[in-house]
């Protein structure tokens, strides 16, 4: 870590500013799209008509750490899907909101449920229909791959891509910025 005087904090995934680390330390809800995000975005179709994604184990780790630490996880998408349903249920996940075309909706339902405020909310997206919860969101957040208008508005583009452990530098930078990663990490050793 650098100095106490200094305006940025070094992190394993490079230097944050300290303004954008007050915003890390109030989430208390993080609410992810899916395709794109969770995984890779692209859906494999078999000759049957089942549908197959792919999920990197390092983003089970960072939910079930921010699960952990008392972080709410939840997830707003656009497609309706079994493998995303036994996913997020495997990872403890169990705010789950398939089909939904009006993620905004869904969102303030979320935050109104759970009692948490747009204040202490983050999402995560990787393309425009994500837009939606950046505007019910105190911090937004873009994959690597994301859509170049989805970056410009997020306050964090992770160095990983979306399927390849984004969510879990997520969940790491928001467990430093509230002093719980190594807790959670000695807990799950």
């Amino acid at each position: 870590m650098k100095s106490a005087s200094s305006a940025y904090v070094t992190t394993w995934y490079g230097d944050i500013h300290n303004d954008l680390m007050g915003r890390f330390r109030a989430v208390k809800l993080l609410v992810c799209d899916v395709d794109g995000v969770f995984s890779d975005g692209r859906i494999y179709l078999g000759d049957q008509g089942e549908e197959l994604k792919a999920f990197h184990t390092r983003d089970g780790l960072g939910v079930k750490a921010l699960l952990t630490a008392g972080i709410e996880v939840a997830v707003i998408t656009g497609r309706s899907s079994n493998i995303v349903q036994s996913r997020m249920q495997a990872l403890g996940v169990k705010h789950i909101y398939q089909g939904q075309h009006n993620k905004a909706e869904a969102l303030t339902e979320l935050q109104a449920n759970l009692g948490i405020g747009p204040e202490y909310t983050a999402s995560v997206g990787d393309d425009t229909p994500d837009l939606a919860l950046f505007g019910g969101s105190h911090l937004a957040f873009s994959v690597f791959d994301g859509h170049p208008q989805v970056q410009q508005r997020a306050h964090y583009v992770t160095q990983q891509r979306g399927g390849f452990g984004a969510v879990r530098e997520i969940a790491d930078l928001l467990l430093l910025s509230q002093g719980l990663l190594h807790q959670v990490q000695e807990s799950s050793t």
